[in-house]
């Protein structure tokens, strides 16, 4: 008969519930992800078409002359500030909805590149981009270092960059420039990798819980804006002008 004190008669099934419970938010923790991913790589699609589309049409060349331009700039920005200060009170279909108007509206704001840049170097740029992006977050989501330290330190280089610009735009500096496109790319590079392992991170809180869909919203307007800044930063490094 088996001694009911001796621990290795338990042993096993503790092991095996501990084992199933760890594969089963594993399983989650994909599914999360892959769900910000999706969402993430669809809004970018989303933005390049409509960008692609408003440039092709002839619409870009004429509205962006007129005052109009401003409340194309400015939208996104909007739609941004809705969807982070909002998100606790909006539904899930509501911060979803907002979404794809962002990328909307982020893709008529960056028509303009099309205009700007010849179409063979814009395509270069953005697979460039991908790349990297798929490297960076790769090794954010993988990663045993902890990063949560560099967040500081990052979103302050952001701040700071975002001044540098506003400044630059009374200097018209060609060699500022550069240097802000070439610390843009650094900082968001690092955010990348940053925000991947925060997401990562977070699924253990809203897991199963109902700010579960609105989190990964967040999250894929989060990579997302990581991804569209690296990109313009590197363009206006491999873009060639028409």
């Amino acid at each position: 008969m088996a001694n009911w004190s001796d621990p290795r008669a338990t042993a096993a099934p503790v092991a095996t519930r501990a084992g199933a419970a760890d594969a089963a938010f594993d399983a989650g923790l994909r599914s999360y992800m892959l769900s910000i991913y999706n969402y993430m790589a669809s809004g970018v699609l989303l933005t390049g078409i409509v960008a692609l589309g408003f440039a092709s049409s002839g619409l870009a060349e004429q509205v962006l002359v007129t005052p109009l331009r401003w409340v194309i700039m400015l939208a996104p920005l909007a739609f941004v500030m809705v969807i982070s200060f909002g998100i606790n009170r909006l539904s899930t279909f509501a911060a979803q909805a907002l979404f794809w108007a962002f990328a909307v509206a982020m893709g008529l704001s960056l028509s303009s590149i099309f205009l700007i840049y010849t179409g063979t170097s814009i395509a270069t740029t953005f697979f460039a981009t991908a790349a990297a992006f798929a490297s960076l977050s790769l090794w954010g989501y993988t990663t045993k270092k902890d990063l949560s330290g560099f967040g500081t330190f990052l979103i302050m280089g952001v701040v700071g960059l975002l001044i540098a610009s506003l400044i630059n735009i009374f200097l018209q500096s060609s060699a500022m420039n550069l240097i802000i496109s070439a610390i843009g790319v650094l900082l968001f590079a690092g955010l990348t990798a940053y925000d991947t392992q925060k997401l990562k991170s977070m699924y253990q809180y809203v897991a199963g819980t109902d700010f579960a869909g609105k989190s990964v919203v967040m999250g894929a307007l989060t990579l997302y804006l990581d991804f569209i800044n690296m990109f313009t930063f590197l363009l206006q490094f491999l873009g060639d002008r028409r």
